[in-house]
């Protein structure tokens, strides 16, 4: 009896893990080669990684996730953590391979990667049930600033395009920035990330360009920011800022700021893991069905 007992467990927890496999598909975002790519490695193939959640507690809304690593590196924990905490709100994650500076990127590599994988989403939303109305972007560290980029440089998509993703908008219609550095004004700044982003003694105006506090408008869409004020190695300033520039341009957000806390903090805890997650996440649970991204 018990070594039956065993065999069904052992079957039933196989099954768990081909399911919860089949719903993490890892997609190219151009299979004929990104554009400007310097090869065909994995690191030239910008993907992203689907987390569909149960489709009976599904919303139909879906985030693509950058990860942070100081444009040089791809933290997990920033990625695959935080999908299948958007599933445990139904909410559909996608979790972007974005191109680095560390495999010989820069800009505007990296913002053509989370632009097309927004417009991807979008132009597969039936594929996943999903609403092409509810597709935002999240982003933590340097990954935030991705994020805050393609909210503040997207566009409406080209109607007439041979490539039917290429019809699609690449505005999010919502963005979640964790930590996230936003300037590239050497005050301000993460100094790793503007290198990897924009190489050695970048144009001012490249810059300029790629501050977003400096790029809202009041067509950026809806906000939730969190930072910790003891981060030591993106300043909390950064989001201070960017949230000035959403209240100047009548954009709605939410700002969280928390006295403790490290850089790269991400849930808190380690997802399965006991103990309480960081209280934002229970803040930005709230904000999402603010949204109607969540119930």
């Amino acid at each position: 009896m018990k070594k039956l007992f065993l065999a069904v467990l052992l079957a039933t927890l196989s099954a768990v893990l081909v399911m919860r496999a089949d719903t993490q598909t890892h997609l190219p975002l151009w299979p004929e080669g990104a554009p400007g790519a310097l090869g065909k490695s994995d690191k030239d193939i910008p993907t992203i990684t689907s987390y569909i959640p149960d489709p009976a507690k599904a919303t139909g809304a879906a985030l693509v996730i950058c990860p942070g690593g100081g444009y040089g590196g791809l933290a997990p924990y920033e990625g695959h953590d935080y999908a299948l905490w958007l599933n445990e709100m139904g909410i559909a994650g996608f979790v972007l391979k974005y191109r680095l500076g560390s495999s010989g990127y820069h800009h505007p590599a990296m913002l053509q990667d989370v632009s097309r994988a927004i417009r991807y989403v979008r132009a597969n939303a039936s594929q996943w049930k999903l609403d092409p109305k509810r597709v935002g972007v999240m982003g933590s560290s340097a990954g935030g600033h991705l994020a805050a980029t393609v909210m503040t440089h997207f566009d409406a998509g080209k109607p007439d395009a041979a490539d039917p993703i290429e019809r699609q908008s690449s505005r999010p219609d919502i963005g979640i920035l964790c930590y996230p550095v936003i300037s590239m004004d050497d005050r301000l700044t993460h100094a790793g990330s503007k290198k990897n982003l924009l190489g050695e003694n970048p144009d001012p105006e490249l810059v300029k360009l790629l501050s977003n506090e400096l790029q809202v408008t009041k067509d950026t869409p809806p906000a939730f920011i969190f930072h910790t004020v003891e981060d030591n190695a993106v300043r909390v300033e950064n989001s201070m800022v960017f949230a000035e520039s959403l209240r100047n341009n009548h954009v709605p957000f939410s700002l969280h700021l928390y006295q403790k806390g490290r850089h790269g903090i991400a849930l808190g805890v380690k997802l399965g893991d006991p103990g309480p997650r960081h209280p934002w996440t229970a803040d930005c649970a709230f904000w999402l069905k603010e949204q109607s991204f969540a119930r």
